[in-house]
């Protein structure tokens, strides 16, 4: 794929985790908010949250109760970094990511560009935990943001 058809900003439309076994999970449910950004630079980052969030009530961001701030990082993932494009995958070079463990690694992606008559749709899909009883494909669907 050409770097540059990448380029800009893609509004999440879902994320489907489906597992060999046929099961079908949403991690974030199916009302989902957010977006990935291609820079022309290299540089890219991805934020995405159930939009239903609930607002903490026991406290401000720092001095909530354990089970919001839990809830919270539940129902919301973020990573930055770079990103390279051989054939028809992307590599995230993760340098800043909510999930602690992805941080100075490597997500490698395939993707697909389809144009339609509602515009550009990008699907994001990666291979997870293969030859376990978890193996699955998390398939994530963007379309490109308008403006």
């Amino acid at each position: 794929m050409d770097k540059s058809l990448l380029l800009g900003r893609w509004d999440i439309v879902s994320w489907q985790q489906q597992y060999d076994d046929g099961r079908v999970t949403y991690p974030l449910g199916t009302a989902l908010e957010g977006f990935i950004q291609y820079e022309p630079d290299g540089r890219m980052m991805c934020m995405m949250g159930r939009a239903d969030r609930p607002n903490f009530v026991t406290g401000g961001q720092w001095n909530a109760s354990d089970a919001e701030k839990a809830g919270a990082y539940s129902g919301f993932m973020a990573y930055a970094g770079r990103y390279s494009v051989d054939g028809e995958w992307v590599t995230h070079h993760v340098d800043l990511t909510l999930f602690p463990n992805w941080k100075h690694g490597d997500q490698k992606r395939r993707v697909q560009l389809r144009h339609g008559p509602d515009g550009d749709a990008l699907d994001i899909v990666a291979r997870l935990e293969e030859n376990t009883a978890e193996a699955r494909s998390a398939v994530l669907a963007w379309k490109r943001a308008n403006g």
